[in-house]
């Protein structure tokens, strides 16, 4: 790299795809960028934790959802350039399979919770359409 070269900050984040049976945990966003759009569960990994970390540590405090980190599938890493209009970032997403009586309620940044059929999803924030196709495609 050369002197007059600006190296691209980039992100580092997780994502969790939650499921249970058919249905989806998503959140709506209270923040932008997607202010009030439907979005996975997911945020920064913090300094001294993994990505599988923080993605648990994101889905209790966006969702109240509890769950072992290590009980979390890697399912891809999503890194196109413009996948966040806020900047690069690079998230490594996380699938988990909920049990029967999970509940899940808002808090931290999210503005709203709710199981979405896997048939019938709104419009997703970010690409979060193209991880859950990943996830959906894998299981067919």
């Amino acid at each position: 790299m050369t002197e007059t070269e600006n190296p691209e900050a980039i992100r580092y984040t997780a994502d969790v795809v939650a499921t249970l049976g058919l249905f989806v945990l998503l959140i709506k966003r209270g923040w932008p960028p997607f202010e009030g759009a439907w979005a996975l569960p997911g945020g920064h990994v913090d300094a001294g934790e993994t990505s599988r970390e923080a993605a648990a540590r994101e889905l209790l405090e966006e969702t109240g959802v509890r769950v072992d980190p290590g009980d979390l599938r890697q399912i891809g890493v999503y890194d196109a350039p413009d996948r966040d209009p806020r900047g690069r970032y690079v998230s490594v997403a996380y699938a988990i399979e909920v049990p029967d009586d999970t509940i899940a309620q808002a808090g931290d940044d999210a503005a709203d919770v709710r199981w979405w059929p896997l048939g019938d999803l709104p419009p997703l924030a970010f690409d979060h359409a193209e991880i859950l196709h990943t996830l959906t495609n894998h299981h067919q």
